[in-house]
């Protein structure tokens, strides 16, 4: 008897530590804003109130502390994303990290690991490594990873969150990583995404970020085979789309359950509606493990929309202060 009381004890002890740990971190108001360069280059000036300035500042002073940006491997290439200017790419990355610092504010780095979008309906090879064989894709996630984030220290912009992988439910880097036969290649490929973190950036939390929001089979699937293959990570993000992944109701359920199994600090890293529903069920998670949400494309008229086609604020900005 003795013995088990100990260990009830110990576990509670366990339990309210981590506990502890999720609420000292801070609550991540976030958006992802990669394609601000490419409305800034296109003339686009942001304001609020009628007064002009900076769109991180202007975000900061609306309550966000977070920023989020994708980080293609070569968007110039012939499958890239930005063949002629290479947005997110390496360069423009540092440049907006810098300036996430400048602000104040903390950053999220997103891997794609591939020259275009990466999600769940395309996780395409970089041009580049289409001719490598998987353990040499293996070591080309390592050392594409080191190499980011040692630009990065270098000009002391270091991430403080980093996603290995974007959207990654159905894996990444086909088709050695796909998971409709088997999880193995996925989490060999994450390893070795989660071992540069460690080594190169060691104070950054390490995301794994699937789109299910409000689909609790597939995402107890999902990260019981994390479980199972032993990949490292902190944090489970989720996308949150309706049209894709249901209803507020399950998405609400899913993250409940996703917590108390896995006991991992949540973030909901993408979504375009329904913010302060979305941020009332993250922070209504349970031992401080509702972690943060981050609005898709906040400076896009067309997606966030915080900021219109003039790049002025809108009224949906003032949520965020509320």
């Amino acid at each position: 008897m003795k013995r088990v009381l100990c260990l009830i004890v110990a576990l509670v002890a366990f339990n309210a530590a981590q506990a502890q740990i999720a609420i000292e971190k801070p609550f991540a108001t976030g958006a992802d804003i990669s394609w601000l360069q490419w409305q800034e280059d296109s003339g686009i000036k942001f304001s609020d109130g009628g007064v002009e300035g900076d769109a991180l500042e202007i975000m900061r002073d609306n309550g966000f502390n977070y920023i989020r940006l994708r980080l293609f491997v070569n968007p110039k290439s012939e499958l890239g994303y930005s063949q002629r200017e290479g947005y997110c790419d390496l360069e423009h990355t540092l440049a907006m990290a810098k300036r996430i610092k400048e602000a104040g504010m903390m950053f999220l780095l997103d891997f794609h690991y591939s020259d275009n979008w990466a999600d769940p309906a395309k996780q395409i090879m970089p041009q580049a490594w289409q001719t490598f064989s998987y353990d040499e894709v293996c070591e080309a996630v390592y050392n594409h990873t080191k190499e980011t984030l040692l630009a990065l220290e270098a000009q002391g912009t270091m991430p403080d969150m980093v996603q290995v992988g974007n959207e990654v439910s159905n894996g990444m880097l086909w088709p050695y990583g796909s998971v409709r036969h088997t999880f193995s290649g996925l989490c060999g490929l994450l390893k070795e995404g989660v071992r540069a973190v460690r080594e190169y950036a060691p104070d950054a939390e390490i995301m794994i970020h699937v789109a299910l929001g409000g689909q609790a089979e597939e995402s107890e699937r999902f990260f019981d085979a994390m479980e199972e293959y032993g990949v490292d990570y902190d944090l489970i993000g989720q996308s949150y789309y309706p049209e894709w992944h249901g209803t507020l109701e399950e998405l609400e359920a899913n993250t409940n359950a996703l917590v108390h199994k896995y006991n991992k600090p949540l973030i909901v890293v993408e979504y375009r509606d329904h913010y302060l529903d979305i941020e009332r069920i993250v922070r209504a998670l349970p031992n401080g493990l509702g972690r943060g949400t981050f609005i898709w494309e906040a400076t896009s008229p067309h997606w966030g929309k915080l900021f219109d086609e003039t790049g002025a604020a809108t009224p949906a900005l003032d949520d965020y202060n509320r």
